[in-house]
């Protein structure tokens, strides 16, 4: 099983930094980015210009932020949990967000976390090696044919 993670994330710095911070705190993976909440759905139901991904390869965990152009980090949750395709693959919503309702309405939609990014670099690494450690060595993720 292929340790893919996709990030789903529309500003370049923060796609910088989290590059930066898989490598330093060794988490090896393929990493695939998404800019927006439709690439990102595109990825993962092989629409676009992914038309023809196997999807058979799902990522081990999806990294989401939640403001998003053209389809919002809660709309692109709401609609993996609502595909047999997509239904169970893992997502941390990871934002900077520290409202309320979002982190309801994350939990609702059917995040498995809710993680806010921390400002310090050093933080942010530790954060990341938590989550390649967790979610890519010690989590067991559901059969490829689903649950």
């Amino acid at each position: 099983n292929r340790r893919t993670i996709l990030l789903v994330e529309d500003t370049p710095d923060d796609v910088a930094l989290t590059v930066r911070a898989l490598r330093q705190s060794m988490v090896v993976c393929d990493l695939v980015i998404a800019q927006d909440g439709l690439a990102a759905l595109d990825y993962m139901l092989g629409a676009g210009i992914y038309a023809g991904r196997d999807l058979s390869e799902m990522p081990r965990v999806i990294l989401l932020d939640l403001k998003l152009p053209s389809v919002t980090g809660l709309d692109t949750l709401q609609r993996l949990r609502m595909d047999e395709r997509t239904r169970f693959v893992p997502v941390i919503v990871l934002t900077s967000s520290r409202e309320e309702q979002d982190i309801a309405a994350s939990y609702r939609l059917g995040a498995n976390s809710y993680i806010r990014k921390p400002i310090e670099f050093s933080e942010f690494i530790e954060m990341v090696r938590h989550i390649g450690s967790y979610w890519l060595d010690l989590n067991e993720p559901p059969p490829r044919g689903g649950v």
